[in-house]
């Protein structure tokens, strides 16, 4: 099975009182409107989530069994992955740790804590140090190389993922195209205006199968060909 685009999650009745009893709601008058929570005054909006409501919403129960992240403020619901995005992710861990050695951490769709109301989780994240550097601490808010598998989730990839991880600075981003079979590079991230975020990747290059593609921040190569399933 594939997985589906994210998809915004909907609250039910139960949770959005249940969110009322913990404080969620003290900073206004909201409403619960086909499952979104909107802000009345001084005009319907939908309310957007901070990382700090996130995460109190995780530790109160409400995400049990879910894969979701946070990104502009929304609770986006993940589908379940499929045998083939699965493999990819593995692959591409595996190829990550040979190319950049033991001096970086390579986390497995763990959060970067990127701005205050998102909290992706990508595939792949390369960052400075080891693990035990980021106990107690935040999340890291950067890395120096992403990678996310996609594949009914492209366009959404291309997009809003594209424009948060330039908003953060994240010079290196690679998409696993598993539909065309193919990883997409974007770099040099740049203000625009019209792009979601504000920010926009300047370049962007397409890497066949055949191909090799060196990381910006590691002296090796990884093939094309070892990433995909």
């Amino acid at each position: 099975m594939l997985a589906t685009a994210p998809t915004v999650r909907r609250w039910n009745l139960e949770e959005y009182y249940r969110m009322g009893d913990l404080g969620f709601f003290t900073d206004g008058r909201v409403e619960l409107i086909d499952g979104e929570v909107l802000r009345k005054y001084p005009k319907p909006t939908v309310r957007r989530w901070s990382r700090e409501e996130y995460y109190r919403m995780a530790e109160s129960g409400f995400f049990q069994d879910q894969r979701v992240e946070l990104i502009d403020g929304e609770v986006l619901e993940m589908a379940p992955q499929g045998s083939g995005h699965f493999a990819c992710v593995c692959l591409c861990n595996d190829a990550a740790r040979r190319c950049f050695g033991s001096s970086h951490v390579v986390r497995v769709q763990g959060p970067l804590g990127v701005g205050k109301g998102s909290d992706p989780e990508p595939d792949i994240a390369v960052v400075s140090g080891n693990p035990r550097d980021y106990v107690g601490k935040s999340h890291p808010s950067t890395a120096l190389l992403v990678i996310e598998v996609s594949d009914t989730s492209l366009e959404f990839d291309r997009t809003s993922k594209a424009g948060l991880y330039a908003s953060a600075g994240i010079r290196d981003y690679w998409i696993v195209n598993l539909t065309d079979r193919c990883v997409e590079v974007y770099r040099n991230p740049v203000p625009d205006a019209a792009a979601k975020f504000g920010f926009r990747y300047a370049d962007g290059s397409v890497y066949s199968a055949q191909d090799l593609v060196k990381p910006l921040a590691a002296a090796g190569e990884i093939a094309v060909a070892d990433v995909l399933p």
